[in-house]
């Protein structure tokens, strides 16, 4: 049986002589197998190349926006940690004003002998994990502030008169230059009680009155220099000292914020400042507790 071929003349456009090729079907049919299946393998490998470019884009999607929750959700720790802070600070100032209802007593919110709390080194910590329990903690607070708060507002409606003679406010304007407590003291370099708060302030800068009350005592020794002592009740008083004037006199009533003396350096005393203290039943307490302003 006669084998078929299949020729291919081919004309080159040179004057060289003709060449003719021929193919059996056989080998017709493999090439264009062989065709066929480099075609599809190309087409595979484009296809799986083009799926490995959109999944590479996914992936760096994915990294991106891996990145910008976690940038997300570190803002979110900060804020959390801020709030916790305010809520805090809410907390504090709640405390002072339970102390002035007298619902608290001092010794509840301050340990005893301690220093200016604004004076003690805290160690910043990390910002807290953000987290259901975290939140319910900080609502559970605000909550118990706001029915705090509900209770000293019907509370001090009822008592003006007392929330106006208790100290409250900054006898003057200045930096708190040693607290409360014990502390080294400047003269003898050996630890001592330092009754009250002292106030670096420029020298005749007005010292007013924290609460209202009466000028029980004006004094003038080798200790505080020119001091002043008021009484405003209830066994609360006033003391300031090394003071440069004095504009009071004993017995003369005094409102909150009314001026009666001046910053100074009388007495035993190594710089410019006031000599501030609260005492109760005489006996001097943490004056921080007694000041609302920041």
């Amino acid at each position: 049986m006669a084998k078929k071929f299949l020729s291919l003349i081919i004309i080159p456009h040179t004057k060289t002589h003709s060449r003719t090729l021929s193919f059996s079907k056989r080998a017709i049919k493999i090439m264009m197998w062989s065709a066929i299946i480099v075609g599809v393998l190309i087409l595979a490998v484009s296809a799986d190349y083009v799926r490995i470019r959109m999944t590479r884009q996914s992936y760096n999607s994915l990294l991106a926006e891996n990145r910008l929750q976690k940038d997300t959700l570190k803002q979110y720790e900060g804020s959390i940690g801020a709030l916790e802070d305010k809520v805090k600070g809410f907390e504090d100032y709640v405390r002072k004003l339970n102390l002035f209802a007298g619902i608290k007593s001092p010794d509840k919110l301050l340990n005893p002998g301690v220093g200016d709390p604004r004076e003690s080194q805290v160690v910043p910590s990390a910002p807290p994990r953000l987290s259901t329990d975290n939140l319910q903690n900080i609502q559970q607070k605000t909550e118990d502030i706001k029915k705090n708060f509900d209770t000293l507002v019907n509370f001090f409606e009822n008592q003006a008169a007392q929330l106006a003679s208790t100290p409250s406010i900054w006898p003057t304007i200045g930096w708190p230059s040693s607290g409360f407590g014990i502390r080294l003291d400047p003269f003898t370099r050996k630890q001592a009680f330092h009754s009250g708060l002292d106030i670096a302030a420029a020298y005749g800068n007005p010292v007013v009155v924290t609460a209202d009350g009466f000028v029980a005592k004006v004094n003038v020794d080798k200790m505080f220099g020119n001091s002043i002592a008021v009484a405003h009740g209830g066994g609360v008083a006033t003391f300031y000292g090394h003071l440069s004037s004095i504009l009071v006199k004993p017995g003369q009533k005094v409102k909150r914020g009314d001026e009666i003396g001046k910053v100074g350096n009388s007495g035993r005393s190594i710089g410019t400042h006031l000599h501030y203290e609260v005492r109760i039943n005489d006996k001097p307490v943490n004056p921080w507790t007694y000041i609302l302003e920041d």
